[in-house]
């Protein structure tokens, strides 16, 4: 009899286990399934949007939390491959960079700029743009 217990139990503990493991596929599935925002929407920058700058292929997207500053380039016409790159860097650091050959946007980067100025800059197939000092 004491086998029978422990079947009983283990197959009630498998039952709660494969309940659970459905509820997470489901949920997981419903994050990142069809309806699911797109994945540049997914990977931007928290904190409050405080700059863009327009330039002749794409923008420059600088945001800024309590303690951090983080930058995207975003091309004007996704599309093809082509060279794209962002850095952002505070004032007294190095620079946080992301280049590369994208469809749609470089970054996000970010940097911790706790009460420092930053300098973000943006480039698109050849054409670039900064924002200069900020922040400060």
């Amino acid at each position: 009899m004491g086998s029978r217990e422990v079947r009983v139990f283990d197959g009630a503990w498998r039952r709660r286990l494969m309940a659970g493991l459905a509820v997470l596929t489901t949920t997981a599935l419903s994050v990142v399934g069809p309806g699911a925002p797109s994945a540049a929407a997914a990977s931007t920058c928290s904190g409050r949007k405080v700059k863009t700058v327009v330039f002749a292929t794409g923008e420059l997207h600088v945001y800024k939390s309590r303690q951090y500053a983080c930058a995207v380039t975003v091309a004007k016409s996704p599309g093809a491959r082509r060279p794209m790159s962002v850095s952002i860097r505070a004032r007294g650091g190095r620079p946080a960079v992301d280049s590369g050959r994208y469809t749609r946007q470089a970054g996000p980067v970010t940097v911790h700029a706790l009460s420092r100025c930053v300098l973000a800059e943006g480039s698109v197939s050849g054409r670039r743009a900064g924002t200069g000092w900020i922040l400060c």
